[in-house]
C-alpha cells in the first residue's frame, strides 16, 4: 500500500475548505473517507472530515493516510440518522456530524458543506444556521439529468412541496445562472413544468409564475431565456436547458426517472440472455451498455445542489459510494471557485422590484 505523505501546518483551513459530514450517509464513513482521499489527489481542495474522530483516523489509516494540511478531522459525537425529524434535529443534537459541519460554514472556516446524510435535516441546518440570499423567498434543490444532447436541469427536487409563484420563477432564475455558471451556458432556456405547452394549460401557480419569468427574461441585464411551459414528454427533449416546478412534482420526476433507467438496464439484461443469439449480441454490446449505465448513474453526478442559501451546500445520495462524495466534493469546489453564491445573489437582486411587485 502507498503511504501517504503530507506537512501539517498550523492554521486554520482557508475560505475554500469543504466540511464534510463524514458520518451521514448509508456507507459512512468508508465513503467519505475514501471520496475524501480521490478528492484531494486530484486537486488541490481541502476537505475537513467531520464525525467521530477514533473512526475517522482508522480509516484514514486504512488507506495509509493521516492528517494534514489537505485532510483534517473534526470530532463530533452524534450522528444525524434518516429518522430524525428534519425541523427538530439541528436542535436536539447540537454535536451531530451535520451540525459542525455546518457551523464550520457559519463561521467560515469552512467555504462549503457536503453530506449524504437526512436531505430533510440538510435542508433545515442550512434554513436556520445559513439563512438565505437577500430576496430568495426559498431554496431549491437542483440537480442535472442526462440527455442525448447534453444536460437538463431540474429545481426543485423536494425542499418546497407547497409553493408561491415568486417562489417557482425563482427557481428557474436560480437554476439559469447555474447553468450559466457551471456549464458556461450562454444564455440557458427555462421553462415551466406544466401539463401542456398551451398558455392556457397549467394552473394559476404555472401561469402567474411563467408571467414572473417573462418579465424577467425581458430584463436588460437577463442572461436566459424563457421559453414557456414544458411537458413532460420533452423533459429529456433539446427544448430546453433549466426546468422550474414545485418540490413535489420535481421529487416524483427525480425518482420515475430513476426507476425508470433502473427498469431498462434490468429488460435489456432479461433481452440479452432470452436466447444463444441474444447472449452473443449481449457479450458484443457489453461495453456500450456498461459505459450508458455509467454515464446515467447518480454518481457521476456527484450529488444535488441548494440553491439560495447563503452559502454552498450539496446533497448528496444516501447511498453514495465513494466515487460520489470525489465527484460531489470535486463539483462543490468548482461552484466555490467560480462564486457560485455571490453570482446567485446578484441574479436574483436584478430582479428585486419584480418580486417586491407581486402581493404575496
Amino acid at each position: 500500500m502507498q503511504t501517504f505523505v503530507c506537512v501539517w501546518t498550523e492554521h486554520l483551513i482557508p475560505m475554500t475548505a469543504i466540511a464534510l459530514d463524514a458520518m451521514g450517509g448509508d456507507n459512512a464513513p468508508q465513503a467519505e473517507v475514501a471520496g475524501a482521499i480521490a478528492a484531494v489527489d486530484e486537486t488541490q481542495v481541502r476537505v475537513i472530515l467531520v464525525g467521530d474522530k477514533d473512526r475517522l483516523h482508522a480509516e484514514l489509516k486504512s488507506h495509509g493516510r493521516s492528517e494534514c494540511e489537505q485532510i483534517e478531522i473534526r470530532h463530533a459525537s452524534e450522528v444525524v440518522s434518516m429518522k430524525d425529524n428534519p425541523g427538530k434535529v439541528f436542535r436536539q443534537k447540537t454535536d451531530s456530524s451535520m451540525r459542525i459541519a455546518t457551523d464550520l460554514v457559519v463561521s467560515g472556516e469552512a467555504g462549503a458543506l457536503v453530506s449524504a446524510g437526512n436531505s430533510g435535516a440538510m435542508l433545515s441546518h442550512c434554513l436556520f444556521l445559513l439563512k438565505r440570499l437577500p430576496s430568495v423567498e426559498r431554496p431549491g434543490i437542483i440537480q442535472e439529468f442526462p440527455r442525448p444532447t447534453g444536460i437538463v436541469t431540474i429545481c426543485d427536487l423536494g425542499a418546497n412541496t407547497v409553493v408561491s409563484p415568486t417562489m417557482l420563477a425563482q427557481f428557474g432564475i436560480l437554476g439559469a445562472h447555474y447553468n450559466r455558471i457551471l456549464h458556461s451556458q450562454k444564455r440557458p432556456r427555462v421553462g415551466v413544468l406544466s401539463n401542456g405547452t398551451e398558455d392556457s394549460k397549467g394552473t394559476e401557480l404555472t401561469r402567474d409564475a411563467s408571467e414572473l419569468l417573462r418579465q424577467a427574461a425581458g430584463h436588460v441585464d437577463a442572461e436566459f431565456e424563457f421559453v414557456g411551459y414544458v411537458e413532460g414528454s420533452d423533459i429529456l427533449a433539446d427544448k430546453v436547458d433549466v426546468l422550474a416546478t414545485d418540490g413535489f412534482t420535481g421529487n416524483v420526476v427525480l425518482k420515475t426517472m430513476e426507476g425508470v433507467s433502473e427498469a431498462v438496464m434490468r429488460m435489456i439484461k432479461t433481452a440479452m440472455g432470452s436466447t444463444v443469439r441474444a447472449k452473443l449480441g449481449g457479450l458484443l454490446a457489453r461495453p456500450a451498455l456498461l459505459a450508458f449505465r455509467d454515464s446515467i448513474h447518480y454518481s457521476k453526478f456527484g450529488g444535488t445542489m441548494l440553491l439560495g442559501i447563503n452559502g454552498t451546500a450539496t446533497i448528496c445520495h444516501g447511498r453514495s459510494n465513494a466515487e460520489a462524495i470525489t465527484n460531489a466534493i470535486l463539483k462543490t469546489n468548482r461552484l466555490l471557485e467560480k462564486n457560485l453564491r455571490q453570482e446567485l445573489g446578484h441574479a436574483i437582486a436584478r430582479h428585486a422590484e419584480l418580486w417586491k411587485s407581486v402581493k404575496q
